[in-house]
């Protein structure tokens, strides 16, 4: 744990702690944080498309844990606010996590194309990058590498959700290959690696989001001013 500018930054451990917290001992349902971080990143997608999805085409880029549902929550409010979405999955259904699974459900329902072949980054107006989370150590394999590789080649606007794809939280070791962002929304609280000088030409504009944390959890893990007073997201 670190603190910049009356913030404190945490470790990818620390943050685990801050989510089991929340999620075990407050209740605050996984569901709820994950709707949270959706929807700020859907807000944050619309201001880098000058104030507006109406017509835009947007590419979620997911995994598939919780950040990947992360990302299927933001192409839904996209969606309903007018965007032309389309999900590109790096992970098969049948080996993501439950709880993406069920947010994918809705964006069939929904009928929101699920690509998996057959797409050219290059044609969108904005690339959200969802595809692993904070607790990576390691370079990204297989299709998640070849997409962040696309998604870096592209030359569209990229905004990572918590962090960088191929970003190790703690360190900000960037990874084989990593997002090159052009804004990153981080969740919660911003995290150690992004103190690293090595990491600022990977994160771009550096937001945070209020996902629902109960103050008393971050009042626990050292944060004691008050987040969020004027808005759900907060550039830092």
């Amino acid at each position: 744990m670190q603190e910049k500018a009356g913030i404190v930054y945490v470790t990818a451990d620390e943050m685990r702690k801050i989510d089991d917290v929340t999620i075990r001992e407050f209740q605050v349902d996984v569901l709820m944080l994950m709707e949270n971080a959706g929807r700020t990143t859907a807000t944050l997608g619309t201001r880098m498309l000058e104030g507006t999805a109406i017509g835009k085409r947007i590419a979620c880029l997911v995994g598939g844990g919780n950040n990947g549902g992360d990302g299927m929550v933001a192409a839904r409010h996209l969606t309903n606010w007018g965007a032309n979405v389309e999900v590109i999955a790096g992970t098969a259904k049948d080996r993501m996590k439950s709880v993406p699974l069920r947010q994918l459900d809705i964006l069939e329902k929904m009928g929101i194309p699920i690509l998996s072949t057959d797409y050219d980054l290059s044609d969108y107006d904005l690339l959200i990058d969802s595809l692993i989370g904070y607790g990576l150590e390691g370079n990204p394999r297989d299709k998640v590498a070849l997409m962040i590789r696309q998604a870096n080649g592209s030359g569209q606007p990229i905004l990572a959700m918590d962090l960088p794809s191929g970003m190790n939280a703690t360190t900000g070791e960037a990874y084989d290959p990593c997002i090159k962002a052009t804004a990153t929304l981080t969740l919660a609280l911003p995290k150690t690696g992004f103190l690293a000088p090595r990491a600022a030409q990977y994160l771009g504009d550096l937001y945070l989001s209020d996902i629902s944390i109960p103050r008393k959890v971050y009042r626990s893990f050292g944060q004691e001013n008050v987040l969020f007073q004027k808005d759900s997201l907060q550039k830092i």
